[in-house]
């Protein structure tokens, strides 16, 4: 009897090993299923998630993820600072709820769409004013990533060669002034000549009166446009962005201009800061050293 009990059991040990084979089976299959509910990301099932898991993890604001898309599908992208620990531990700072992204973003897409709505009626204003006026291929306003180019053919505005401003060109410029300043952005002045030497005792070379030109502008503008004074800059290229050929004479009158650049406001912070008020130690300090550089020569 005892020989017979020990022959079942051999028997029934001999196969649990099928139990372990359909556990590690059904394992494997769980984990390619998990592998390929992986594979086909839902970009908004993907936010939610980990929008939830770094606010249960982070116990604060969840930082930003976006999705990029590229060639080899779509990839997470952690973007934002991680959340600060609060001093306090109190249930108002942990039921605080987190900023509203989606608020933010609609705002900065109203806020373009305003701006693209001034920058167009700007546009509209001085393309009728050059229409009125015959100008059309001497003034001429373009929209560019940048923000409005009005670009001024130097005919209009100086005699050949020289920097002075005739006095149509403040007619002009006059009314171009007064458009400009309903929007508060900054305006670029950029002087800009053709190839052709200039080698005079006042310009040494084109990049002088490039920029003299620009400058001249600029203070017109302060003086008869009442445009603030810092909202301007003047920059001279000389002969080195041009638009055209310089190959002929219509392109060398092309490049010939002063181009006057409404920046969008996503570009103030590339611009330098508006300056802080001088403290009266370095006011008096620049005020004797120009005193001093004056009487030397």
């Amino acid at each position: 009897m005892s020989r017979k009990h020990e022959a079942e059991a051999e028997k029934e040990n001999g196969e649990r090993w099928l139990l372990t084979y359909a556990d590690l089976i059904t394992l494997l299959m769980i984990f390619f299923v998990v592998l390929y509910s992986i594979s086909k990301v839902d970009a908004n099932k993907f936010q939610a998630i980990a929008d939830s898991l770094s606010k249960a993890l982070g116990g604060g604001t969840p930082a930003r993820i976006e999705i990029s898309n590229s060639i080899s599908g779509p990839k997470p992208m952690v973007s934002g600072n991680p959340p600060a620990k609060s001093s306090s531990s109190g249930p108002e700072n942990q039921d605080k709820p987190p900023a509203d992204a989606s608020q933010a973003k609609n705002q900065g897409q109203g806020n373009a769409n305003q701006e693209n709505m001034t920058i167009e009626g700007i546009k509209a204003q001085l393309d009728k004013f050059a229409a009125d006026n015959h100008i059309q291929t001497s003034l001429v306003s373009s929209i560019e990533e940048r923000g409005l180019v009005v670009s001024i053919r130097d005919t209009l505005l100086f005699d050949s060669g020289k920097a002075e401003i005739t006095p149509r060109a403040h007619e002009i410029l006059a009314m171009v002034s007064s458009v400009l300043a309903a929007a508060p952005n900054y305006i670029k002045v950029e002087g800009h000549t053709d190839n052709v030497p200039i080698q005079t005792a006042q310009f040494p070379s084109n990049w002088e009166l490039s920029v003299l030109r620009a400058t001249n502008v600029v203070q017109l503008l302060i003086s008869e446009g009442h445009i603030a004074s810092v909202r301007l800059s003047a920059t001279g290229y000389g002969e080195y962005r041009p638009v055209a050929t310089n190959d002929t004479d219509a392109g060398r009158a092309r490049n010939r201009r002063v181009d006057l650049v409404i920046l969008r406001s996503k570009y103030d912070l590339t611009e330098p800061a508006k300056p802080s008020v001088v403290s009266p130690n370095l006011s008096s300090s620049v005020t004797s050293g120009i005193h001093s550089d004056s009487i030397g020569q």
